[in-house]
Parts: C-alpha cells; structure tokens; sequence
C-alpha cells in the first residue's frame, strides 16, 4: 500500500508490505530501472547505494531486538531518492514507517514542515535510524555489564547462555554495519553529491554515528571476549580444584583399603587372634589419614 505526505513542492511516498500492483507504479510513474524494481521484490540484499543521473537508490541494513528482545535480527530498508522525492519501502513496519506516521499526522493537523528538501528528509530518516541503533548497541553494553556483575554468581549455565547470546548480537551487528560504513563514505568524499547544497556537514554527521556504532562494536567485542575467556578461566580452575580434592580424597583412602584389603584375605595374619585387634586396625587407620590431611596441610595442597 502506498501512502503520501506532500511538503511543499517535496513528496515522501511510503510502501508498506509492497504487491506488484505497488511495483508497477513505481516503474511506470518514476521510471526507475528494472534491476532496482527486482531489487524491491527480493530480500536480504546486499546494503548499496546505486547512482543515476535522477535518482539513487538505497538498500541499508539496520539491527532490531526480536519480540522476546533478546536477539538481534536484521532491517532492511529501501529508499528511491529524487531531488523532489523520497520513497521508502518496507516489508515489516519499523522505524521509517513511524517516521512517516507522524509526518502524516502532522499533515493532517495543518503543521509546517521544516524540510524543504529531500535531502534535508533523507537526513532526518538516516538520523533517527542511527540514533535507534546506537540506543540498541546501548542496551548491548548493559547486558555485558550484567554479564560483568553475574561472572561470580554460582549460574554458569545462565552465564553461558548470557555470554552466547550477547556474542552473537555483536557479530550480527558488525556484519551489518561493516560493508555500510564504505558506503556511506561516499557522501563525505563527494562521490554521492545529492540535489541540494551545504550537506556536507549533515553527511559527514551521518559517518560520524556510523563510525560511533563501530567503535563501540569493536569495544564490545573485545569486552565479551574477555569476559569469555574470564568466565572459562574460573571454570578451568573450578575444576582443577574439585579434580585435587578428588585426587587427595583418593590418596588418603588408597592406604586405608590396601590395609582393608590385606585384612580381608583368608589367612593368616598377625593379631587376628587377638581380641583388640580390629580397633588397632581401627585407631592406626584413623592416626594414618589424619597424618596424611596433616601432611597436605603442610604442603599447602589443601
């Protein structure tokens, strides 16, 4: 379906969960090229910015929690750019449709507009897009905080899940800002000059979130694997410390079932007459495990 919001002599069209009939009017009003019509219709394309002598054409990927807000999945927004146009295509509604929503109902209670240009509305749309990321690469940085304040807490399970989860939200999100930060490039350096003039700074403001998203990223990364290799550290020496405890349980009980042993053969032994003999056996066990827990003691292995 497609909606319109008239700002002066500018247009912001609109497509949410576009049909062929939707198609066909972009192809038969704009006369954009057919590959970019293609382009519409499949999904998970690459981001991209295509360049003509009337319009561009924008593919750009952004990061977005799922319903539980606890994986970070993929948008994918498509935007026609003309010097007296925008048009924006989404199959699921997000950020751009609510963007739209409210410049619609501004519309329709008769308030004015401060874009003139489209690409003063490209800049806003790119603007709250980044802003949205960088809020939710925020919430990343709290979960690692978490992790942080837990990596002592007695739930490994839930620190492994924890950990996992937040590793794979941080690779997705480099993967998609990774190929988008050479494209957006280009504006900075003049290869996309747009349709209005003094844009420069709006552009380069625009890299600046772009290249913020990605130093966070990279700091991201290397907390959580720090906090990985923490986490696997404490659980190495967890283990070494109920493996020597085993092994000392095991030392002192090895002498104590040899005698055990010896004593239980059916011949003859010395004291097996005697009345007294088995608390001997009894007090001499007893005297040589606590000689041993002594010993160990000493040497500092327990």
């Amino acid at each position: 379906m497609i909606e319109t919001v008239k700002m002066g002599r500018l247009r912001w069209h609109h497509i949410h969960q576009p049909i062929d009939k939707d198609f066909d009017f972009l192809r038969d009003k704009f006369h954009f090229h057919p590959l970019d019509i293609e382009d519409c219709k499949s999904l998970n394309q690459r981001p991209k910015i295509d360049i003509y002598d009337d319009y561009y054409f924008l593919i750009l990927h952004f990061p977005n929690f799922d319903k539980q807000n606890l994986f970070i999945k993929t948008k994918e927004v498509k935007i026609f750019w003309g010097e007296d146009y925008i048009i924006t295509i989404e199959k699921n509604p997000w950020l751009a449709g609510q963007m739209f929503g409210e410049y619609k109902q501004a519309e329709e209670n008769d308030q004015d507009f401060e874009i003139g240009t489209s690409d003063a509305l490209l800049y806003k749309l790119l603007e709250r897009l980044m802003s949205e990321s960088i809020y939710l690469l925020r919430k990343t940085g709290l979960d690692l905080e978490l992790i942080n304040r837990e990596l002592f807490n007695n739930k490994p399970v839930k620190i492994i899940e924890r950990i996992s989860v937040t590793r794979k939200n941080i690779i997705l999100v480099n993967t998609i800002f990774k190929p988008q930060l050479r494209l957006f490039h280009k504006f900075e350096t003049g290869q996309i000059s747009g349709f209005a003039d003094n844009m420069e700074e709006y552009w380069g403001n625009i890299l600046d979130y772009y290249q913020k998203v990605w130093d966070m990223t990279e700091d991201y990364e290397d907390l959580i694997e720090g906090l990985s290799k923490t986490f696997d550290s404490m659980q190495t020496n967890k283990t070494n410390e109920i493996m020597k405890i085993l092994t000392l349980i095991s030392v002192i009980i090895l002498p104590l079932t040899f005698i055990t042993s010896l004593y239980g053969m059916n011949v003859m032994l010395p004291m097996q007459q005697m009345a007294v003999a088995f608390w001997v056996l009894v007090i001499g066990m007893g005297a040589l495990t606590i000689g041993m827990i002594l010993y160990f003691r000493r040497r500092r292995w327990m």
